[in-house]
């Protein structure tokens, strides 16, 4: 006789929504099955190279056996050492490099290490909505509740504290914020930053800044540490990428910055769930950290041309946007009469154009969608005359 095997997966997991870009995956299967040839211009993966004198010492590290071992939990010194004198450089602000700084296998693992680091079951954490899927599913997967507040364009997709209900302000442990802005390319000005600071002062909540499209910025524009506001020190952490800045998505490396007690916090959860980041790549983000910034500056400009290329042609299909100050996105309203998801399926059925419907990046989002400039300029150009041939407009494709 054989017994039944019945082996599941634990409920917080079977009741984790869908994962959207999974959806897209089979989206583009099916489209590549009937012999189309796609365009993506749907996630966020930067398209160039990582800078050959990364690459280089890469290289170098993996000849030396030292960086075969097990590496550090923290980090190198001398890569936090580097950390400290990048964020000096680039920032103005003064980070501790024995005790402010905990490496990262990029950082969306931080972000996740953290809502199970501080969730207890039944907290809340609060996430401005759109939002990054883990500044959500971290705090989920850690039995915690989240509070999602609105970004509207109305409010320049910036969360209104004044809404936030008292009950809510009261129970909350965590608020994410996330600027420059994935998926909506929002900045936002020192005074919010300083209104922010006072609302997580007031309510003893932890603020977790993600500064992952910090370098990415036009026009002269330079976005703000939570550390230039006074008293931030007392109740931020800051998270950084190496991914987009440095065209390093692949090599999963990341830091987050902010006083001892929170770092030990992370430090522990780390050191539970993993080890630190390869060596190999420590010494390559080293040399990021420490080239010549020409390099970023190089990796800016492509987006920055492209930027113009895509806001022009979206113009003239008649889509009302505005050159954006920061990130390789574009946030647009979908036609009236369609979802998000009708809309960006209709899109790639038509054209072979992937873009992410907005109802990826939570339920205040399903009247946009996101349009990543991460393809070389000959397959934006290309994607552009597919919109233009086939009427991809916001006007002409309004439902009555």
């Amino acid at each position: 006789m054989t017994n039944k095997i019945d082996i599941k997966p634990s409920d917080k997991i079977l009741n984790l929504p869908k994962y959207i870009f999974a959806e897209l995956d089979e989206w583009k299967a099916e489209a590549r099955a009937k012999g189309m040839e796609l365009i993506d211009l749907g996630i966020g993966n930067p398209d160039g190279p990582t800078p050959n004198e990364v690459v280089e010492a890469a290289l170098e590290s993996i000849q030396n056996p030292i960086s075969h071992g097990y590496p550090s939990f923290r980090g190198k010194q001398e890569f936090r050492e580097s950390i400290s004198k990048w964020m000096k450089s680039r920032y103005n602000v003064d980070i501790c490099p024995e005790f402010g700084i905990q490496t990262l296998n990029g950082a969306k693992e931080g972000l996740a290490n953290i809502a199970l680091a501080f969730t207890n079951p039944g907290d809340i954490n609060i996430v401005p909505d759109p939002y990054y899927p883990v500044l959500s599913r971290g705090t989920w997967i850690a039995s915690g509740e989240v509070y999602h507040t609105p970004l509207i364009a109305e409010n320049n997709f910036l969360p209104d504290l004044k809404a936030i209900p008292e009950d809510v302000a009261q129970r909350a442990k965590l608020f994410f914020i996330n600027y420059p802005n994935n998926p909506t390319a929002a900045v936002a000005p020192l005074s919010f930053l300083k209104e922010i600071v006072a609302f997580c002062r007031k309510y003893s909540i932890l603020l977790v800044s993600d500064l992952a499209y910090g370098e990415i910025c036009y026009d002269g524009y330079r976005p703000h540490s939570i550390f230039e506001v006074e008293g931030a020190e007392d109740i931020a952490v800051e998270f950084h990428s190496f991914s987009k800045t440095f065209n390093m998505a692949g090599w999963r490396v990341g830091f987050v910055v902010g006083k001892k007690e929170f770092i030990d916090t992370i430090y522990a959860m780390k050191t539970n769930m993993d080890y630190g980041t390869a060596t190999i790549v420590q010494d390559a983000a080293i040399k990021a950290l420490n080239m010549d910034y020409k390099n970023v500056e190089e990796i800016v400009s492509n987006y920055a041309r492209r930027r113009e290329m895509v806001v022009d042609l979206l113009k003239e299909l008649g889509w009302e946007i505005q050159k954006t100050s920061a990130t390789m996105y574009l946030w647009l309203k979908v036609p009236e009469g369609y979802t998000s998801k009708e809309f960006c399926k209709y899109v790639l059925d038509s054209t072979g154009v992937v873009l992410t419907p907005g109802i990826a990046f939570g339920s205040c989002s399903d009247g946009y969608f996101r349009l990543s400039l991460v393809q070389p300029d000959e397959k934006i150009n290309e994607a552009l005359t597919r919109l233009k041939d086939a009427n991809i407009g916001y006007n002409l494709l309004t439902k009555c």
